[in-house]
């Protein structure tokens, strides 16, 4: 998967309660270390996620794919990356990578829908969010 340049790189340790009985992060775990860079991505370019909804716009992940590329285990340190893939008109997919050093462990996409947050139905993001997207897609963030 050709992925951009990272918005964001969110340094973690895998916790012992994240692991399975045979000892590698259990695979939903990831989605959640995924969902901490999210937060960590929107505090990057847009001040913290709290502003999006103050501006009462909201994000929310529709589509999911991962790719599990090698294994996990406890107190390994890992690197969550998120890159902007695409910005659509309601719609935002980000690239997901995670390293353990040099190496990959995953890779994928989420793909999230925008909405408002009074009746949560799909809605097109403020003009200037929408640019800085664009932006952070070119790398100019």
């Amino acid at each position: 998967m050709g992925q951009r340049e990272p918005v964001v790189r969110m340094p973690l340790k895998v916790r012992y309660h994240e692991c399975d009985p045979q000892g590698i992060v259990f695979n939903a775990n990831y989605l959640a270390y995924v969902d901490m860079a999210s937060f960590e991505f929107c505090a990057a370019l847009f001040g913290s996620h709290a502003r999006l909804l103050e501006r009462g716009i909201d994000m929310v992940v529709a589509e999911t794919n991962l790719r599990y590329r090698a294994p996990s285990r406890f107190e390994d340190e890992l690197v969550v990356g998120l890159s902007v893939e695409h910005v659509g008109t309601t719609s935002l997919v980000l690239g997901i990578r995670i390293d353990r050093g040099d190496e990959l462990v995953l890779e994928g996409s989420n793909r999230y829908v925008w909405i408002d947050t009074t009746g949560h139905r799909p809605t097109p993001p403020p003009d200037d969010v929408r640019w800085i997207l664009h932006d952070a897609r070119r790398g100019g963030w």
